[in-house]
């Protein structure tokens, strides 16, 4: 299902849905989780920029960074119109985390493609990467075509671009060292510790509270540790309240 497509032969929508959602009492914090870029327009990245409930971090799948893969996968899009929501995001949420799909080894991906893909990403504004690799099922198009990648370059292939994605989220992170944020803190209690997210995704964990499941807290990030989550301080004393979202 495409959240984007919202609407579609009906007289609305997703962006008028988004401006629904805004005006929702008792809902503190909506997450456009996934949304192909196309479908993303850039009035609806203004209107979110602006809203304190739709919070800065939106998941865009692009699959691959090569305008001849993407017609091969069918797509509605191409890596310029990409890249242009990638950049008016930036420009009007400085801090806003961006993640992306991407698929390795579609069948006709060279070793030309693949690096176009590697190059568009390592040169992207974005804060982690989703990777995954192709696999064959029954009964679609692509499982069809020829030009098929042998399974050890797709592996190989993915672990260039995980590696590419742990550099990336590291790098963002460390943007995030020293800031303030609120965040929202999740039940489970892993060996006294508990995690939490910031408004723009950044995990983060505390000691374990049980009194702070599902509460939201002002905090200070101060580091990323080894395991590449953030350390905080809380920053004030504060009044706990049930916190309800939605991605």
């Amino acid at each position: 299902m495409n959240i984007g497509d919202f609407g579609k032969g009906h007289d609305e929508t997703f962006f008028d849905l988004v401006k629904a959602l805004d005006l929702v009492e008792g809902i503190d914090r909506f997450r456009i989780s996934s949304i192909e870029p196309n479908l993303l327009s850039n009035e609806i990245i203004e209107y979110t920029s602006k809203t304190e409930k739709f919070v800065p971090h939106f998941h865009i799948p692009l699959q691959s960074g090569s305008d001849e893969m993407l017609k091969s996968m069918r797509r509605r899009y191409d890596i310029a119109l990409y890249q242009d929501r990638i950049q008016t995001i930036n420009k009007l949420i400085p801090n806003c985390c961006i993640g992306v799909d991407v698929i390795v080894g579609f069948p006709g991906e060279t070793d030309e493609e693949f690096e176009k893909t590697y190059r568009f990403l390592s040169e992207l504004e974005i804060s982690y990467l989703h990777v995954f690799s192709y696999s064959e099922r029954a009964n679609t198009t692509a499982v069809r075509m020829g030009d098929v990648v042998p399974k050890a370059i797709r592996k190989e292939r993915s672990k260039r671009l995980r590696l590419l994605s742990h550099k990336k989220k590291r790098a963002f992170y460390e943007k995030n060292v020293s800031k303030t944020e609120q965040v929202l803190f999740e039940a489970n209690n892993e060996d006294g510790m508990m995690v939490g997210f910031t408004s723009n995704y950044v995990k983060v964990k505390a000691p374990f509270n049980p009194l702070m499941t599902n509460q939201i807290a002002p905090i200070r990030m101060t580091e990323v540790d080894r395991d590449g989550l953030m350390k905080i301080e809380f920053i004030e004393k504060h009044q706990l309240t049930e916190h309800k979202l939605i991605y």
